[in-house]
């Protein structure tokens, strides 16, 4: 292989690595984005009677989420029907 092959190969190999670092920032941007997004929710305390945690729990697995994530989803899925109806 030639020095000019080599410097090729070289300035290749240099490009994708400032490609990656320029992936890698936009993750960790995105990443502190979702978090900021997270802290910025409201908590509350839910009591469920344990049939019910199951039926969601079991529901949440079968559709990737977590409970908590099951849970908000299916609270907003019933605020975005409850405003088809009203008309809101």
């Amino acid at each position: 292989m030639t020095d000019e092959e080599l410097k090729e190969k070289e300035n290749k190999l240099k490009e994708r690595l400032k490609s990656i670092a320029e992936m890698e920032a936009e993750i960790k941007k995105r990443e502190k984005s979702l978090k900021e997004k997270e802290k910025s929710k409201k908590q509350m305390l839910l009591r469920l009677s344990p049939s019910l945690w199951d039926e969601i729990a079991a529901w949440a697995e079968v559709d990737f989420r977590s409970i908590n994530g099951q849970v908000e989803y299916l609270l907003t899925e019933c605020v975005r029907n409850r405003r088809k109806k009203s008309g809101s």
